[in-house]
């Protein structure tokens, strides 16, 4: 009896917390296993719905994918967010410590995403090149935004290329840091602002 009831009322999740939990569960076992590896089938197994209603929510596994890596974009494209009329320095160091503090909270998000250039699939890749380009872009416009580099892009041609080599650093050591956390987020933090500032510097 009592059973029947504990499932009588238990809450119905909305179809926003559904499509959210199943882009959790996706992002873990993304994050954990090649994009072929990953089976619609064990995503409804481990959510707890069926696969006709995953299905309703994402048509294809390409789809499912896509929205995990969208997801992820999105979460660290709001974290890094550039503030109107701050500099970038006193910017840099509180964005970072954000964007840390996320990796560690959000890992399986955070590697499914970097997973995702590595998908056969190119429709895929082409969602997680497109994620990468708008986090340049954020950064570009916030650098020729501010009084100290601002100055640089007007005589510079390398400062993209700057960015988008430290995009690929900074990516490099978050998953390591993920690997081994021995070094603190400060450590990592530090690492990671030392690395842009050098390149970009006038």
């Amino acid at each position: 009896m009592a059973a029947n009831q504990g499932a009588r009322t238990r809450r119905r999740l909305s179809t926003e917390e559904r499509r959210e939990q199943l882009l959790s569960v996706g992002a873990r076992l993304f994050s954990e296993s090649p994009y072929d590896d990953v089976w619609i089938e064990r995503v409804a197994e481990i959510a707890g719905v069926s696969r006709g209603l995953l299905y309703h929510y994402f048509p294809t596994k390409r789809d499912f994918f896509a929205a995990v890596v969208e997801r992820e974009s999105a979460r660290m494209l709001r974290l890094t967010a550039a503030v109107p009329g701050v500099p970038v320095r006193e910017q840099l160091a509180a964005g970072l410590d954000a964007y840390l503090e996320h990796i560690r909270a959000h890992a399986h998000g955070y590697r499914a995403f970097h997973r995702a250039d590595a998908a056969g699939d190119q429709s895929v890749r082409r969602v997680y090149r497109e994620a990468l380009a708008a986090q340049e872009r954020q950064i570009l416009a916030a650098l020729a935004a501010d009084p100290e580099f601002g100055p640089v892009f007007e005589g510079r041609s390398d400062v993209r290329l700057a960015v988008r080599g430290w995009l690929a650093f900074t990516t490099a050591v978050c998953l390591e840091w993920l690997r081994d956390p021995r070094p603190s987020r400060e450590q990592v933090r530090d690492l990671c602002a030392r690395a842009l500032l050098g390149v970009v510097a006038p």
